[in-house]
């Protein structure tokens, strides 16, 4: 079931549309939802490394639209909108403490969830509550989701070959080990703050 998925994943990567795919999945990961880009962004870079940076630009490009997009939710639309994301996440209740600290920290604290796996859609969604400054919230997620994907994007181009060689013989570990990434980024999140 695993490598019909992976398979099916590389067949899409390699499809005409994959990109406008691939903008959909980040811009929307960066305000609401779970899923993170690189699910996409990996297989299409492995399918296609000749075009590996445009790919990681779509993707950071596209992360950072979303990222504004979340910021607006949090801006305009918190009560609406913000605050149920943020009880569906399971954040609500630590949000009130977080956002008595979150100004003093807020652009290394973006810069911080644009780089790692913690949910950077809670990040986009509190720097507009906080009313985080809109041009250092910009920049925070440029230069920090521009880092992580275009460091994806390097790497597979770079190493492209032993690396999907890598993924395919090892899937199962490697799905694993994603998978649990994530969801370790969600517990610190939910403990930490």
């Amino acid at each position: 079931m695993l490598q019909r998925l992976y398979d099916w994943t590389l067949s899409l990567a390699a499809h005409r549309r994959a990109v406008p795919a691939l903008a959909l999945v980040s811009f929307t990961e960066s305000s609401f939802f779970p899923i993170p880009p690189d699910v996409m962004l990996i297989p299409m870079v492995l399918a296609a490394r000749a075009r590996a940076f445009l790919i990681a630009a779509v993707c950071t490009i596209s992360s950072v639209l979303g990222g504004i997009a979340g910021y607006a939710i949090g801006f305009f639309l918190y009560e609406t909108i913000g605050r149920p994301l943020l009880n569906f996440y399971g954040y609500a209740d630590r949000f009130a403490d977080f956002q008595a600290q979150y100004n003093e920290w807020g652009l290394l604290i973006v810069f911080a969830a644009g780089l790692t796996p913690l949910p950077y859609k809670v990040f986009t969604i509190a720097s507009g509550v906080t009313g985080l400054g809109l041009l250092p919230f910009i920049a925070g997620s440029l230069i920090s989701r521009g880092l992580r994907f275009y460091a994806v994007a390097f790497l597979l181009w770079r190493f492209g070959p032993p690396i999907r060689t890598f993924v395919e013989d090892n899937l199962k570990i490697v799905a694993t080990v994603f998978v649990i990434t994530l969801f370790a980024g969600f517990v610190v999140l939910r403990y930490a703050f």
